[in-house]
Parts: C-alpha cells; structure tokens; sequence
C-alpha cells in the first residue's frame, strides 16, 4: 500500500471519529443522532449497527453513548419483547431487523465492556419475541415486506438478511443449537412452483455460489443483496470455498456493469441485477423512491461497503480489501452540502452510475462502519465475528 493511500485511510479514521463525537448527542433525550445535520432522530437500525464500529474505538464517550442507546431500547421494549425503531418512540414498531440488531449490539457490548450479563432481562424477552417469528419453531425467521432496512423495497417471508443476523446473535450469545436450525433451513435450496410443494424452501440459490434475497414457500428472489452475503460471509454461514467463490462472482459482476455503464466507482451496489420497469418485481413507487441504480435498488451504501470489506478480510482476500477500503475512503470524501466544508462526507448513499451522493451527509453508520472496515484491513481479523466462524 503506498504512502499516500495509508494516509487517506488514517484521515478517513480521524475524519469518522470526529463525526460520531458530533453525532453522538442530539435533540431526542440526550440520544445520538443518525446523521450530522438530517435525520436528527435516533432510529434504532442505524445506532445499533454503528456499535461495530464505536466497539472497537478508544473513545468512552462514544462506548457510553451506545450502552444508554441499549438501555433506552430496554426500557421501551413492548412487553413481548419487540424493540421499537426508533429508541425513544416506544409505540414505533414493526421492524423486523431491530430486535435481532439490540441482540447482536447486546452481544458485542458485553464482550466490549466485560459485562456478561448485561441487559440480561430484556435479552431474554427478545429472544422470545424472536422464537415466535420462526413457523418451524427452530428455524428461519419470517418478515412483512418493507420492515427490515430497505424500507423501500420489498423482502418477503424468509429474507436473508434478518436470518443472518438471527444467526449471528445466537451464536454471539452461546446458543448454538438454535443457531443450527438456522443454518440447517438456510442451506436447503429456493425452490419454485413446478417443485414438490412438500420440499421445504431455503435460502441457497441453484447455480449461483450466493443466497437469494428472500424465500418463501414455491416464490424466491435470487437477486443479490450484498448486505446478507456479507455478512453470511462473516458469520461462518457462508464456507471459505463459497465466499471466495461468491467474492469472485461479485467482482465480475461489478466488472461487466463497470463496462455497460450503470457502475461508475469501484464499489459493489448493495443489490443487483437492478429491478427494472416491466420486471415482475417491479412496484409502481419505485418510480419515485427507488430508481435502478438509487438507494435500495443498487445505490451504493458505504456502511455495506464497510461489511463487505469486512467479508474479504474473513475470506482471507486481503489484497481486495485493502483495495476497496481505498476505494470507500475516496468515496466518502464526496458531501450533498457544498455549503459545509467537509474533508469527509461520509454520506448515507452514493448513485451506482456516477458515485454522487444522494443522501444526508455525516452518517453515523457510513462512519462507524468506515472504522469497523480499516480496523479489519489493519489487523487482518474480524473482530466479533471471528469465533462465529470458529466454532
């Protein structure tokens, strides 16, 4: 790595952390906020996803603040179990991701501050909420569409990213058969309507060294979600000779949009091949919210890039990750707000065709994230996910 490249990627850390110093108070109760300037609002996903990041940082202010996130979530737990989506707003419910995201940031948490039972309580209510999202008892979790982070985009039934988390979390807390169910459902194939109906469907898409986006009885989507592959990747769900296969195809992907010129930064979309009008998928909103190549459908989101980044590293592509951190650092200096002055944006999205950010500026998670990736570059290892894999 040249000079100059350790530079940027030692610039874009500092840059990160003065970010979530920022971001770190807002209006709502003394809770962080999402973003630097929008989004001054607490929402759950995001915070809790920056504990990754803000985990693995020397700062106690920033530790702190994520351990009275967890606490408020806590205290605004429904009474069976559910966390709310944003962490002030008790009756602000119906996430899918949420829950799984307090008990994963939980896990980290306790490990991070040497405090096993942390939270203990609310744990056990949560995962009991979880239990009763499972048809089978002790396999896949189901979800509403729009009710995990693609607000804006369909997942229906078993989706991905929600199991993977479901898997992770289990196993961060020691629960290894339950996680085994999850593994078991997830590694039967996606089957479809001239398939047996007695055939119990899973997440392995035929052909393809990736997991479908979501499955749910003979219907499946096989596009791919970047996020959910990753972080199979990191996780152990995904074997070492699947994630290199799955990176390689991921990287000549990239390389044939590169030359149809719907990718213009050495980045992968968070989801691709992009839902087009007159696709079956295709839903009549999206025309306003989600164009191919924008937010949901294929922008590029640097807090994915920061996971993926962190999957080459557990697939022992080193070089690649290196790479593409360059790559995210050089991204992230690009900002909405020409009025502000800012050596970082750090912003929410970028569009896949041209790199421009479409997003608020100052995102908590594109920072946090951002650290969790050079700290796995840095040190080749992932920390949190490293005895997942282990074991």
């Amino acid at each position: 790595m040249e000079s100059s490249d350790k530079e940027l990627i030692a610039a874009a850390k500092q840059a990160a952390i003065e970010v979530l110093l920022h971001n770190r108070v807002g209006h709502y109760h003394g809770l962080p906020r999402t973003a630097g300037w929008g989004y001054p609002e607490p929402y759950t996903r995001d915070l809790l996803i920056s504990a990754l990041g803000i985990g693995l940082t020397d700062s106690q202010p920033l530790k702190k603040s994520i351990c009275t996130v967890l606490e408020t979530l806590a205290k605004n737990q429904s009474k069976n179990g559910h966390i709310p989506s944003l962490v002030h707003d008790r009756d602000d419910r119906g996430a899918s991701d949420t829950t799984p995201l307090f008990l994963l940031a939980v896990g980290i948490f306790r490990k991070v501050m040497d405090r096993p039972d942390f939270l203990e309580q609310s744990v056990q209510k949560a995962i009991t909420w979880m239990d009763y999202q499972r048809p089978s008892d002790n396999g896949l979790v189901a979800q509403q569409p729009t009710s995990d982070w693609r607000d804006e985009q369909w997942v229906l039934g078993y989706g991905l990213f929600v199991n993977i988390l479901t898997y992770s979390y289990l196993k961060l807390l020691g629960l290894d058969e339950e996680a085994a169910g999850i593994r078991d459902e997830m590694s039967r194939f996606t089957i479809t309507a001239m398939e047996q109906h007695n055939i119990h469907e899973g997440l392995v898409v035929k052909h393809k060294p990736y997991y479908a986006l979501w499955s749910y009885k003979v219907y499946s989507s096989e596009r791919f979600d970047l996020l959910g592959n990753s972080l199979a990747i990191l996780s152990g769900i995904a074997p070492l000779s699947r994630a290199k296969k799955m990176i390689t195809w991921i990287e000549e992907e990239c390389d044939q949009m590169k030359k149809e010129g719907v990718l213009g930064v050495d980045l992968p979309p968070n989801f691709f091949p992009f839902i087009k009008p007159g696709d079956s998928d295709w839903i009549p909103r999206y025309e306003n919210f989600n164009l191919p190549g924008d937010y949901h459908n294929g922008g590029i989101w640097p807090f994915i890039c920061g996971f993926y980044i962190a999957a080459l590293v557990a697939a022992k592509q080193y070089q690649l990750a290196e790479s593409k951190l360059i790559a995210l650092a050089k991204a992230l200096k690009a900002s909405a707000d020409k009025t502000k002055d800012l050596a970082f944006g750090f912003n929410e999205w970028l569009k896949a065709g041209d790199g421009k950010p479409a997003g608020q500026d100052w995102q908590t998670w594109s920072a946090a994230m951002y650290i969790y990736a050079a700290e796995c570059v840095t040190n080749r290892n992932t920390p949190f996910f490293e005895e997942m894999r282990a074991s």
